[in-house]
């Protein structure tokens, strides 16, 4: 989590927002859902419910990333973010858990919907508050590299379509007055939310087991060192992997035999400066080899061979 000048941001005023937007959707929507009677509603409110809960956690690891690199964590805590993010995803699965058994009863015994015209207000004005905040979510995720925000934003996204498709069928309701329309709406608003939560879950996971960087950005880092393969430069060995903001490569970089360290060092920081703008946040760890020597072949595995 950082600026482009490699500065760290407090990002917890978004979500001081997040958790504000939480609070303020809850109450309209549980007003609603007591306006209606509707189990669609409930499971709405049941939602944004979590949406508060996660937004809570998400403050709390915004705090943590801010720390600076220790001792013992010498690499930082932007991998805190991953917490965050499986939590949410955690939580979204057990906010659609909630939705099932509320709904169940409904379908099989339906409870006729009241004053739903005002109740479909209410849930309208809560919609646009989600998506209001859902925007300044996503710009403020993308801006500094914050998982926890964008994660939180598509959260409030999903909430937002899952407003919308409940609205749709309390109108249905009214029009062609089948009740049991309602629970179903219900199981799949449930739905939704368990393929939501298992993306989270699955995002989480992958950056706890050090996924690689994207495809377009490891396409990036080659294109710039191939771009000195007619100096008589090569490499290998080249790793990747991401905690949240940060990016951590780690390059062998296989020069003449011939060249003093001094140039092996001039062409590790000419290389390293072309990546590091080229890619935001990146921490590079680059090795010198000259290219003749046999024993520079063998170090290419994550565990070297000891020969």
């Amino acid at each position: 989590m950082g600026n482009p000048q490699g500065k760290p941001v407090p990002l917890t005023r978004f979500a001081w927002l997040s958790i504000g937007a939480a609070v303020v959707t809850i109450v309209l929507k549980m007003s609603a859902y007591l306006i209606t009677s509707s189990v669609g509603l409930l499971s709405d409110a049941m939602e944004s419910t979590v949406n508060l809960a996660a937004a809570i956690v998400a403050l709390i690891v915004l705090r943590i990333v801010l720390k600076p690199a220790s001792d013992e964590f010498s690499y930082g805590y932007s991998k805190a973010e991953y917490f965050s993010t499986g939590f949410e995803g955690g939580m979204i699965l057990l906010a659609a858990v909630g939705i099932i058994v509320s709904a169940i009863p409904r379908l099989i015994d339906p409870v006729p919907l009241e004053q739903v015209g005002l109740g479909l207000v209410i849930s309208v004005i809560a919609s646009l508050i989600n998506l209001g905040v859902a925007v300044v979510l996503m710009r403020a995720g993308k801006r500094y590299g914050s998982i926890t925000l964008q994660a939180d934003s598509r959260h409030l996204m999903t909430d937002v379509w899952t407003t919308g498709g409940v609205l749709v069928g309390i109108a249905l309701v009214g029009i062609t007055g089948y009740q049991r329309l309602d629970p179903i709406i219900a199981f799949v608003v449930a739905a939704n939310i368990v393929f939501t939560g298992y993306k989270m879950l699955v995002h989480a996971g992958k950056g706890l087991l050090d996924t690689s960087l994207p495809p377009e950005e490891i396409k990036e880092v080659k294109s710039i060192l191939e771009a000195y393969e007619a100096q008589g430069v090569g490499y290998h060995a080249l790793r990747s992997r991401q905690a949240a903001a940060r990016k951590f490569l780690v390059i062998h970089l296989l020069v003449p035999g011939s060249w003093t360290v001094k140039q092996g060092h001039e062409l590790a920081e000419q290389i390293e400066i072309q990546i590091t703008k080229a890619i935001p946040q990146v921490s590079m760890t680059t090795h010198i080899e000259p290219s003749e020597d046999p024993l520079a072949q063998t170090d290419i595995y994550l565990d070297r061979i000891v020969q």
